[in-house]
């Protein structure tokens, strides 16, 4: 069994690599529609529809040009690589929508950036 430590993922933006990264998740899910008929003694369902969000976390950095395309509205395509970008590794490729973004500065602390997002089509995963 493979294991990944979090310090391999990458996540592009446009095709290129947000600098200052320091997590990123992603959630899929999938509708159900119930079909069960009156005579069924227990019910049934079949899958309907999927969709896909997730959250960007970064150290901010005004002079990064993909932290400063995530902004609430854009419409972005991306690139998700949990293991790295090296040949072979995974990949979840798609486009979402910027739903909400962050900064957040704390007194002793590193200025952070938070982007949320909503997929919108499909997400393929694959590998690089």
């Amino acid at each position: 069994m493979a294991t990944h430590h979090g310090k391999e993922g990458v996540v592009k933006a446009g095709g290129t690599a947000i600098a200052e990264l320091t997590g990123f998740s992603i959630e899929t899910t999938g509708d159900v529609v119930e079909d069960t008929e009156l005579g069924d003694a227990t019910k049934s369902f079949v899958a309907g529809r999927t969709s896909f969000s997730g959250s960007l976390d970064m150290n901010y950095d005004e002079t990064d040009s993909p932290q400063q395309t995530l902004t609430v509205g854009s419409t972005i395509a991306f690139i998700l690589l949990p293991e790295g970008a090296t040949s072979g590794d995974e990949s979840f490729t798609g486009s979402g929508i910027i739903t909400g973004m962050s900064v957040t500065n704390g007194m002793d602390a590193v200025v952070t950036r938070s982007v949320t997002f909503q997929g919108t089509g499909a997400l393929t995963r694959g590998t690089v």
